[in-house]
């Protein structure tokens, strides 16, 4: 960085990315990637979300990374976000499992309740 215009430059585009995450219009995804998380796979499940819906052409859904989600014996763990915030919470996801969430969650708009933490848990 070298002078103001760029200070200003990378302000915009943080502030851009910021905004991103809260998606009014859309769905948001949210990976942990906490220590437990990534250690448990999420990074190869995020960059699957992120195969997925682009290949859909999925312009409405935001996927970000959060931290710790609490669960560590549950992890990878991804939270859906729907437009009106309802929140769907998956559990030990695989990447051969996004396929699946983005085809019947995201485009049929079927919850997959057997991949949910609250049957997982009992």
């Amino acid at each position: 960085m070298k002078t103001l215009e760029d200070l200003k430059k990378l302000r915009d585009e943080s502030l851009k990315a910021m905004e991103m995450r809260y998606l009014r219009n859309g769905v948001r995804i949210q990976v942990g990637m906490g220590t437990c998380g990534i250690a448990a796979g999420a990074r190869p499940v995020l960059q699957k979300f992120i195969e997925e819906t682009s290949s859909h052409n999925m312009n409405n859904v935001i996927i970000t990374q959060v931290g710790c989600m609490g669960e560590c014996a549950f992890e990878p763990i991804v939270e859906i976000v729907e437009q009106d915030g309802t929140k769907t919470t998956y559990c030990k996801v695989s990447e051969r499992m996004v396929y699946e969430i983005v085809e019947e969650h995201l485009i049929n708009g079927r919850r997959l309740d057997r991949y949910m933490l609250s049957a997982v848990k009992k």
